[in-house]
């Protein structure tokens, strides 16, 4: 029985380009997609450039959900991959379209996110993700068009569909196993953003960090944390943990 259960939507971080939105729509219904969500657009979704490339695809442009932020495009996922074309050294680890999608169809409701056409996904932005995906390319000209990139994400997609005996090859013996016996009962992302926002608040309170070195050490929590693949009352209990920290540095001596 095949584990591929996913509602994926596509999530745009300040696209730039109509013809690129459209050309986006396009490529996600021949795929069979439809959820389309936009973080703070610098163009008409709904102008004649982007309906002209979407051909056929004027709903899902119509459809769009529009939103400041990427919290706010992930609220209700369970889980989140970036892409990337450059990767800065780092801790989170970089992964390839078939087995990063593959763990991300993992899951009840996940997300693909892409960067603005000029400069990517920036850090900050990457650390709302659990994995971050780069599409192998020739290293002399690595530079993908939006709508490509997305392409190759959609028909990736649609081999793990057509084939899932290759989807669960790419997961580990252990994940399977686990994924058989109980079904995966993920956090969202939200549930955990506002977890990661609240262990931050804690430890600058208890001088654990400092605001220099915050976001370095809270990224190593929150791969920690993304590893465990919590669930929603282990976030509940851990900011049980949290509130409990915060009111005993207040009223203890």
């Amino acid at each position: 029985m095949s584990n591929i259960r996913s509602n994926i939507r596509i999530v745009l971080v300040e696209t730039a380009g109509a013809r690129n939105l459209g050309s986006v729509a396009r490529v996600m219904k021949n795929f069979g997609l439809s959820e389309l969500w936009l973080v703070n657009p610098k163009c008409d979704r709904l102008g004649d450039e982007a309906r002209q490339m979407a051909v056929h695809a004027p709903e899902i442009l119509e459809n769009a959900n529009i939103v400041d932020n990427l919290p706010d495009a992930l609220v209700g996922c369970h889980r989140a991959i970036a892409t990337a074309g450059r990767i800065d050294k780092g801790e989170m680890k970089v992964t390839t379209p078939p087995k990063g999608l593959s763990w991300l169809m993992q899951a009840d409701t996940s997300a693909i996110v892409f960067g603005a056409e000029d400069r990517g996904l920036s850090n900050a932005e990457i650390q709302h993700c659990q994995q971050v995906m780069r599409i192998p390319v020739n290293p002399d000209y690595p530079s993908l068009n939006l709508a490509q990139a997305v392409g190759v994400c959609c028909y990736q997609l649609q081999l793990l569909k057509d084939n899932p005996q290759g989807h669960e090859n790419l997961t580990s013996q252990i994940a399977q196993d686990l994924i058989k016996s109980a079904p995966i009962d993920l956090a969202t992302r939200a549930e955990l953003e506002v977890c990661y926002q609240q262990l931050e608040a804690v430890l600058l309170k208890i001088g654990y960090v400092y605001p220099h070195t915050a976001v370095h050490r809270l990224r190593k929590f929150r791969h920690i944390f993304d590893r465990a693949n919590l669930s929603p009352s282990e976030v509940a209990m851990l900011r049980g943990i949290l509130r409990q920290v915060n009111w005993a540095t207040a009223h203890l001596d």
